[in-house]
């Protein structure tokens, strides 16, 4: 007989009843029923009921033993009575009666419960993460995530990508976040940087002739952290292919993304294949105010400036003459709401830092609210009627700046949507963002800005980049959402080195500065690129979706706290000044702030 285990915890059935077998586990729970113990034996399968009574010798050693301690069972399984039988256990038709137990390592009293689902502090379940990861959602969520990536892999490579990896000590490059540098000890005053995504190696893999690759990749940014957004490290899919345009890399990919998750969707639904709508980004932040837009929440934003260009309404009348904007977000079948329901949108929008939202109200064809009194009822219901809306709907409005209306707009969307209950909860609502602006004025450093990635391809290519205003020029660049998440980005990449070099021109960096920093792409551009492009989906992020959590936490095996801290390891860690002298490093301490 094994040592350990002749089977593991979620095997035994009413076929094995009779036999002599032995289990080894963690001791989940412990019932003392008045000289019978009945312990749940649990590894990483499953759970099987030990009973031990005072004819066992186990009872003694089970007894005296904390929860979490691992123990070795060797017994007999009996058959459960018809009404103890436990249908909610692949093993609840049988236990098994404990004759020896060995402990294999007993466990001490535990910083936090395993047993159970109870909320507990971060720094806790940080730090004795390995506790944490035997309590059974975060244990099935990161088997989940196993499942995922390796049904990721497995439609990949169906579709005829080969898997490379690509290095992770290579050379900075403006992805739009913080390099993680690591020194280098050969080379004096000099760093690698960990990737912060493979960007330019598998751009290099088509330019090498390899057509279709992809990675379940490792990447790096030194960002601050967020519930969607680890800080340090994220696993995506990243893939490229060559000779593609952008609908083919769309065509490709949706029938992968899609089938991943209807294959772990359970009953929800998932868009199909092939119908996963194309929106272009002007149209996203017009409709739904962001560039990530749930779907699931059928209500749509409208620009009704025009109807404010002549109105009694001056506040709204003053934005609009001054070049601002009034976008609209309806509120249906808000009749039986309170006025309440109004003023508390209104408060919201102060709290996130707004002047306000605006709102009417309406019931039975009477309109209510200072907008719809100052407005007049006849324009009201010009606006109503352009907008589709009914004798019971309400509205609210965002007025100011475009970008600052369209902001408080996608967000209130969100709210009104959720507060009325009308977001379709059982839906994984896909589709993708097209059409993004090339470059984006950069108000900090004051100049023109790349917007999404440097490498893309300009929709008009070099004569767009001679010709046009940069801030019109449009890309070959297209997001992946879903439920209000960005899951892929991607885009047809710029493979031509007069192109690449015009791009960067345009942000103030020479072709020297380009030869200097992209010295191995340009290089490769020189000698015959073919046409590529490609994407990236957050492997957390869809993980996270399946999972149906709200955080990046309960689906990550060790991650950092919200300030990037592994609590865990103790990293970050300081240095040996031994380690510093052969990196050729000195810390400079930060100046010390008043009163510390």
């Amino acid at each position: 007989m094994h040592p350990y285990r002749t089977h593991t915890c979620a095997q035994l059935s009413a076929s094995e009843v009779g036999q002599t077998v032995r289990l080894s586990g963690w001791i989940h729970r412990k019932r003392d029923h008045g000289g019978v113990l009945f312990v749940d034996l649990r590894d990483h399968y499953g759970i099987t009921q030990i009973v031990a009574d005072s004819d066992s010798p186990a009872l003694p050693v089970l007894d005296s033993l904390r929860a979490e301690s691992v123990v070795t069972i060797e017994g007999e399984v009996k058959a459960r009575a018809a009404e103890t039988v436990n249908a909610n256990l692949a093993t609840g038709a049988i236990e098994v009666f404990a004759r020896s137990v060995t402990v294999q390592s007993a466990a001490e009293e535990l910083p936090l419960p395993v047993a159970g689902e109870q909320e507990y502090p971060e720094d806790i379940r940080l730090k004795y993460r390995f506790l944490d990861l035997r309590r059974e959602t975060l244990h099935a969520n990161i088997m989940k995530r196993v499942a995922i990536i390796a049904d990721m892999r497995a439609r990949m490579t169906a579709a005829g990508f080969n898997e490379f990896s690509t290095p992770i000590l290579t050379a900075s490059s403006p992805e739009g976040a913080r390099d993680f540098l690591v020194p280098s000890r050969i080379h004096a005053g000099k760093f690698y940087a960990l990737p912060q995504a493979p960007q330019q190696y598998k751009q290099l893999l088509m330019v090498a002739g390899f057509d279709r690759y992809f990675q379940i990749a490792p990447c790096f940014r030194d960002e601050d952290p967020r519930a969607d957004r680890l800080p340090g490290e994220f696993y995506q899919l990243d893939l490229e292919m060559s000779f593609v345009t952008q609908e083919e890399v769309w065509e490709t990919m949706e029938p992968v993304i899609q089938g991943t998750f209807a294959a772990f969707a359970g009953d929800k639904k998932v868009t199909p294949a092939g119908e996963f709508p194309r929106i272009p980004y002007d149209e996203a932040m017009l409709k739904y105010g962001s560039d990530k837009p749930d779907l699931r929440n059928p209500l749509i934003i409208s620009d009704v400036s025009a109807h404010f260009t002549q109105s009694g309404f001056g506040l709204f009348y003053k934005i609009v003459g001054s070049g601002g904007v009034v976008r609209a977000i309806p509120a249906p079948a808000t009749h039986e709401k309170s006025r309440k329901f109004f003023d508390d949108m209104n408060d919201w929008a102060r709290k996130e830092g707004y002047a306000g939202l605006g709102y009417v109200t309406r019931k039975g064809g009477e309109f209510g609210g200072p907008i719809a009194k100052n407005h007049g009822p006849e324009r009201m219901a010009e606006l109503y009627a352009a907008l589709g809306l009914g004798e019971n709907d309400g509205l609210f409005f965002a007025a100011g700046k475009e970008a600052e209306a369209a902001k408080l707009a996608g967000a209130a969307r969100i709210r009104v949507g959720e507060e009325l209950g009308l977001i379709d909860e059982d839906a994984f609502a896909l589709a993708w963002i097209v059409d993004f602006p090339f470059y984006e004025w950069n108000e900090d450093e004051k100049k023109v800005d790349f917007s999404h990635n440097p490498f893309s391809m300009p929709q008009g290519g070099i004569e767009a980049l001679n010709g046009q205003d940069p801030l019109t020029i449009k890309a070959f660049q297209y997001d992946l959402v879903c439920n209000g998440y960005e899951i892929a980005s991607g885009s047809i990449r710029n493979h031509k080195p007069e192109t690449m070099v015009k791009a960067f021109e345009i942000t103030g960096l020479s072709q020297a500065d380009v030869e200097e920093r992209f010295g191995g792409m340009y290089r490769a551009f020189q000698y015959g690129a073919p046409p590529h492009g490609g994407m990236a989906a957050g492997v957390d992020r869809i993980v996270m979706l399946l999972c149906g959590v709200k955080n990046l936490r309960e689906i990550s095996l060790f991650p950092m706290n919200q300030r990037a801290e592994d609590l865990l390891m103790g990293a970050p860690s300081l240095s040996e000044p031994r380690q510093l002298r052969e990196l050729h490093l000195r810390v400079v301490e930060p100046p010390k702030k008043a009163g510390e």
